[in-house]
């Protein structure tokens, strides 16, 4: 009797049994989505002619991802530097920019956003607005975007995240990659 009243208490606050499958699965997933990458600063020193052509991001399971496009940079000649930062100031002016969420990663990438030899845009980013084409709407991580400017040959974004978490810097062909755990 006391069993079944403790029960229909417990079924009255709320607290339900999670099924050993159901517990199983997300232990599997925990497992599977566990990083290493930790949240330090992390950087690549080559260097290329390459343009900044366009960003994207993109949302997985473990993580949420932003897409440097950068053709002709290969896979390893795109220098950066990646990193979490109080605030975000533009380079050359130091103008603050103003980047939503709990916390904000600086990209810098070794690729200007215009063509070295004509000046002509190759990326259509405005100083302190929300990057062209980026809409985060639905991502675990990612709550904002930001376009700083690019400054003798580098181009500077703001990443806003929900919290600081682990994040990874992958070179791949023509591509700079940031992802962004979704959990420590």
């Amino acid at each position: 009797m006391a069993m079944a009243a403790l029960v229909l208490a417990a079924g009255g606050l709320g607290v339900t049994a999670v099924p050993a499958a159901a517990a199983g699965a997300a232990t599997t997933r925990a497992a599977a989505c566990a990083t290493a990458w930790g949240s330090g600063p992390k950087s690549g020193a080559a260097t290329t002619s390459a343009s900044l052509t366009d960003v994207r991001t993109g949302r997985h399971e473990c993580f949420d991802r932003m897409v440097l496009d950068i053709p002709g940079g290969g896979t390893s000649g795109l220098g950066y530097h990646v990193q979490y930062v109080d605030r975000l100031y533009q380079d050359g002016s130091g103008q603050y920019i103003p980047v939503g969420g709990g916390a904000v990663i600086e990209v810098r990438a070794g690729a200007p956003s215009y063509d070295p030899e004509t000046g002509s845009p190759t990326y259509p980013g405005q100083a302190a607005q929300p990057l062209p084409g980026v809409d985060l709407t639905g991502y675990k991580t990612f709550r904002d975007t930001r376009f700083a400017g690019s400054f003798e040959g580098d181009t500077q974004l703001g990443l806003g995240v929900r919290a600081r978490l682990p994040f990874r810097v992958l070179q791949l062909d023509d591509r700079l990659v940031v992802d962004v755990a979704h959990t420590w």
